[in-house]
């Protein structure tokens, strides 16, 4: 009898020898890639999904952090002739001196100017402060994880402190110092261990509903004229109502007052608000509809569960609005159109921060509004950075039964550490991304993840002519499906109970309509403690001893006054059930 002779064993693939031999290697073991049963280019596989999904940001970003006005202010305007077809070297009528209202529609060439500039500077700071981030948590905390300057702390940032081009009580620079002193408060909360007894002394109804609140916030910001697609619209009898009219047939609106004698006159200190009536053409504008196109990519890819889905949608809606000579382009023909064109045409150009790093300033230190914006920030990267964190932890299979995993030391501080070098840059604070779970999904399991999407952040560098030149519709339908991916959280909460429920709602109502972050959690947490105040004055009475408490009360009267014996009650009870 002949015996065949076995078939040669199969050769290694290429991919099999290298994943073999970075993980025998010292990187393999340093971040330990056989005991967590990973791959080095299941690694890499994940970070390129990570930054996929959260590449929105880079854009998103310095847009909302733009619309805060930056460091420019009214000296960056500059003097205009009244005739507006002249200009002032050869100005035949009125010389306007730039005033307060330069920052407003019309908005000063000057400044507009300036924002561009700013704008590119916040590009590169988010680029960098997200490098940063990703390369301290992935090399320290060995955690698949990536960061970046967070959605809802960079709009409460922009809209509500610093304001509209400025019109908030602090400024851009006195706002950064309050985001550096924050940092270093959570750095040192959690370097000693404090960040999880803080978050949980929020209580829970606000705390599960404000990512949900702030998700809202978001998706009305992405619907408006000046930061989206434009669907939502000024109304003078409703507040608001449908929009989304071209741009030549929008209007801004100020604030008057009418005298005794009848005569309306622009209101003192009041600011002209920007494009956000339509006198007519409602539902005709062009990029409006580009917008939608937009929303309806990434929907579809979100319910496919394809990868990159907000990057696919910003970069079909940018791609089209480039073209010029079109209703839709990025870059119509006047003078600023003509120089964002100019710098477009680069598409290579490693920009050099000019403004926005190291623009801290200590001035309100002292102010009630400074404390108030610090604290916020503070609350909000307790509750969002740390719930991130174990959700995170938790979804990547690494929370033991007491609900620590490892590296979570490091992992509280890389963020912290982000906090404070972002706000040195210029930019709102980082954290965590939610964004993360699509990497750790594609199997990635070690802090290799992270540093792949670290090198990402680090090519965009040389590429912020075309981070710059997206349009407003293209970042609109992200914020608004952003704010779908936020409303999760809403399940979890007790809407049977009312004491639950009502202040889940009030910090849900309030973010948006008030168009405030802190806002909406002051109202919460003040509902919350207006519903339990009596129930906690009970309580406290009952220790003093001032009141008895109800089971007390029931045990010593009876419904006739004859107190009952409950102890001998209970036993007979129990020798009924037994015999039976």
């Amino acid at each position: 009898m002949v015996m065949e002779a076995p078939p040669p064993a199969a050769k290694p693939s290429h991919l099999t020898r290298l994943n073999t031999y970075v993980a025998k290697s010292r990187v393999g073991k340093r971040f330990k890639l056989t005991e967590r049963n990973s791959t080095f280019t299941t690694e890499l596989r994940a970070g390129t999904a990570t930054f996929l999904t959260m590449a929105y940001i880079l854009a998103v970003n310095a847009s909302i952090l733009t619309d805060s006005g930056g460091t420019c202010s009214v000296s960056d305007c500059i003097p205009l002739c009244s005739d507006s077809s002249l200009s002032v070297n050869n100005c035949t009528g009125t010389v306007i001196q730039p005033d307060a209202s330069c920052k407003f529609d019309p908005v000063n060439p000057g400044y507009t100017a300036c924002l561009d500039r700013v704008r590119k500077d916040l590009i590169v700071a988010t680029v960098a402060s997200s490098l940063i981030g990703c390369v301290i948590m992935g090399a320290f905390a060995n955690l698949p994880l990536a960061l970046a300057p967070g959605m809802g702390t960079n709009a409460y940032f922009a809209y509500t402190v610093v304001g509209f081009h400025g019109s908030g009580n602090v400024s851009y620079q006195s706002a950064l110092a309050a985001v550096f002193m924050e940092g270093l408060i959570f750095l040192l909360i959690s370097a000693i261990g404090l960040r999880a007894q803080l978050a949980k002394l929020i209580p829970k109804p606000v705390r599960i509903s404000s990512s949900a609140g702030i998700g809202l916030f978001l998706a009305f910001i992405g619907l408006q004229s000046n930061q989206g697609i434009g669907l939502v619209g000024y109304s003078s009898s409703t507040l608001v109502t449908i929009g989304a009219c071209p741009a030549s047939k929008r209007v801004s609106l100020a604030p008057v007052v009418t005298a005794a004698n009848g005569t309306v006159s622009l209101l003192a200190g009041g600011t002209v608000s920007g494009d956000i009536f339509c006198t007519q053409g409602r539902m005709e504008s062009p990029t409006f509809w580009l917008g939608i196109v937009g929303f309806v990519i990434i929907a579809y890819c979100l319910v496919k569960n394809i990868k990159g889905a907000m990057i696919y949608g910003i970069v079909f809606v940018t791609a089209v609005s480039w073209f010029r000579n079109t209703e839709v382009t990025a870059f119509p023909h006047t003078a600023a159109g003509d120089a964002a064109y100019e710098y477009f045409k680069k598409v290579f150009d490693v920009h050099t921060i000019q403004s926005t790093a190291g623009a801290l300033s200590f001035k309100s230190f002292g102010k009630g509004y400074f404390w108030e914006a610090l604290i916020t920030f503070l609350y909000v990267d307790i509750l969002d950075t740390t719930g991130t964190l174990y959700s995170m932890a938790r979804f990547a299979g690494f929370m033991d039964q007491d609900g620590n995993f490892e590296g979570q030391y490091f992992a509280f501080m890389s963020d912290a550490t982000s906090i404070v070098v972002g706000s040195l840059l210029g930019t709102s604070p980082v954290t965590t991304f939610i964004e993360s779970s699509t990497g750790i999904r594609e199997g990635g399991r070690t802090g290799l993840t992270a540093l792949t999407a670290a090198g990402y952040f680090f090519f965009a560098l040389f590429f912020t002519p075309l981070l710059a030149s997206i349009p407003a519709w293209a970042v609109g339908p992200p914020l608004i499906l952003v704010g779908v991916l936020m409303m999760k959280s809403v399940v979890e909460i007790e809407w049977d109970d009312m004491r639950q429920a009502i202040p889940a709602f009030v910090t849900l109502i309030l973010m948006p309509l008030t168009y405030s972050i802190a806002y909406g959690l002051i109202g919460g947490i003040g509902t919350f403690i207006v519903l339990h105040l009596w129930d906690w004055s009970r309580e406290l009475l009952v220790k003093l001893g001032v009141l008895k408490g109800e089971q007390e009360e029931e045990e010593a009267v009876g419904s006739n006054g004859v107190v009952h014996d409950h102890s001998k009650e209970d036993q007979a009870s129990k020798v009924l059930e037994l015999e039976v």
